[in-house]
């Protein structure tokens, strides 16, 4: 077991409810077990989500505050220090000002001084949104000095990753924490129902829950 630090500090930003529990909860969990604490800046509540749940149990109006309570109960499973909530709107990150997010993003990294931060890698994160806070993060990093700019793992999963990226450069083996990243999974109940499902024919999937892939942006 790591020695725990205060000064060994995660940043996770990402713009969705569950987006941090597919691509990095064993990551999170194990950070925040052995390492140190962990900040997640959620940018939006998920509210424009197509799942209501599988069988459904919300509704539109209501889907906004069942997510922010799946998010806060993700959250407590992976252990995560500082849980913000900066209450964009879902479906429109891509439409705020870049320059300002950034400036906003660089400020958080400021006040926690990370040694790592994850989010998604330019390019190759499919959704919109995820696009824009990727575009957002790397800004941000570019403006700190290379001494002092924390490392970046970035999560790609278009569909042309591995052909044009490679497999990663940093596999992360999170096997030790598979059983509390389905926990943090299913947290987010209202866009993970028939999860367990879904793993035991997809192989891709049950793949997540051992090894989480990250790459190293050029910064």
């Amino acid at each position: 077991m790591m020695a725990y630090n205060e000064h060994d500090h995660l940043l996770v930003i990402f713009p969705h409810p569950d987006d941090e529990a597919f691509s990095s909860a064993g990551t999170i969990i194990e950070h925040a077990t052995n390492r140190g604490p962990v900040t997640y800046a959620c940018l939006t509540l998920g509210e424009m989500g197509r799942n209501m749940g599988r069988p459904v149990f919300t509704n539109r109006e209501q889907l906004a505050t069942i997510r922010k309570r799946e998010l806060i109960a993700a959250a407590e499973k992976m252990q995560i220090t500082d849980l913000q909530m900066w209450g964009l709107r879902d479906k429109t990150v891509e439409f705020e000002d870049e320059a300002a997010l950034a400036e906003r993003i660089g400020q958080l990294i400021e006040k926690t001084r990370p040694t790592r931060v994850i989010s998604f890698y330019p390019g190759y994160a499919v959704h919109p949104d995820h696009e824009a806070t990727a575009r957002a993060v790397v800004r941000a990093l570019r403006a700190i000095a290379e001494a002092d700019r924390p490392e970046f793992l970035a999560v790609a999963f278009a569909n042309n990753t591995k052909d044009e990226l490679g497999e990663g450069t940093f596999i992360h083996d999170v096997s030790a924490y598979t059983d509390q990243k389905v926990a943090a999974l299913e947290a987010h109940a209202s866009q993970t129902g028939g999860l367990m499902k879904v793993i035991s024919e997809d192989s891709n999937i049950r793949d997540l829950l051992v090894k989480e892939r990250y790459y190293h942006y050029p910064l």
